[in-house]
């Protein structure tokens, strides 16, 4: 699939040399007869990720200080200082699994005007542990079939809770007429879950966001155990933020949901041939570590005081 329509492509970075230049080579090989650009935001970066973007003459650098960095507000300078019609966005850990991955993200928006945003799959990363690999495989399986897209239209909900259920957005693999980010529904300069914020303004504003499984990236977060619960308590405290309602999890509830996911992800590894007996056997006893470190994480997320601001590292 290809197109004539012109597209930016923004990739946010800050130390990302491990995936960048993969990222990079499969923007470069994609099939897209339009004007592409590709605008690479750095924060600071110490690695060699400036080398790596400074290796692809058609990637556009733009510095910014790290303490100039926000989720929300880079991605609205982005959107300014973009040239194409289309804004896709890609974090520096997520790579085009296919050729055809920007077509397909921007092709819902060129067969119907009245959809201004599009997000894509998410296919986990061999190395990515169970518990992160099956809620990904569940998050995306859950908003549409893989045949088609899915297409959520705001002038049909009504509540805020109808909106919240609906606003699922995730600008890990994501496209936008620039015409909307840059005019009525830009991203707001909030900490984290900028983009779950963008996904329900965009519904409020009763316009139409879609899924399309096709454009899909392989990308899932390089976590350990600890970094696992410290990201857990930092989602929640990101939804609180933007005013989603959680409610509190005691103790007793933290445990049984630990036990479930446990038990849940234990079937799942034992039937899954992605590892062998001795593979499956490991992540039969490590795997609920990440559970305990979820739920634990979770927990303190509904605890803590809204503006907490636990450390873990967070890919751009």
């Amino acid at each position: 699939m290809s197109s004539a329509s012109s597209a930016t492509v923004v990739i946010l970075t800050y130390n990302g040399e491990r995936y960048l230049d993969e990222i990079l080579t499969a923007i470069e090989g994609q099939d897209w007869d339009g004007e592409l650009e590709v605008l690479v935001i750095d924060s600071g970066s110490s690695d060699r990720t400036l080398d790596i973007v400074a290796a692809h003459p058609r990637a556009r650098l733009h510095e910014i200080p790290n303490s100039d960095f926000g989720h929300g507000r880079t991605r609205d300078l982005a959107a300014h200082l973009a040239s194409g019609e289309f804004v896709a966005y890609l974090t520096h850990d997520a790579t085009p699994a296919s050729p055809q991955w920007l077509a397909e993200l921007v092709a819902p928006m060129l067969d119907d005007d009245r959809i201004v945003a599009v997000l894509g799959k998410q296919l986990p990363r061999p190395h990515c542990h169970p518990m992160l690999k099956y809620e990904i495989q569940t998050t995306f399986a859950a908003l549409g079939p893989d045949a088609g897209v899915t297409v959520f239209r705001g002038d049909r909900l009504g509540s805020r809770a109808e909106i919240e259920a609906a606003g699922f957005y995730s600008d890990v693999n994501s496209a936008a007429r620039r015409s909307v980010l840059v005019g009525p529904v830009p991203y707001r300069d909030v900490s984290y879950a900028e983009d779950q914020l963008f996904g329900r303004d965009l519904l409020a504003a009763g316009l139409r966001k879609a899924y399309a499984p096709r454009a899909a990236v392989v990308h899932s977060n390089d976590l350990s155990i600890r970094e696992a619960g410290r990201r857990a308590t930092e989602e929640i405290l990101a939804l609180r933020g933007i005013g989603t309602q959680v409610a509190p999890l005691g103790r007793a509830g933290m445990l049984r949901l630990i036990l479930r996911g446990s038990l849940v992800d234990g079937m799942r590894i034992v039937r899954d041939r992605q590892w062998g007996v001795l593979g499956r056997l490991r992540w039969l006893f490590v795997n609920p570590l990440y559970q305990v470190a979820k739920w634990s994480g979770h927990r303190r997320g509904t605890l803590l005081p809204v503006g907490s601001q636990p450390s873990v590292a967070d890919p751009r």
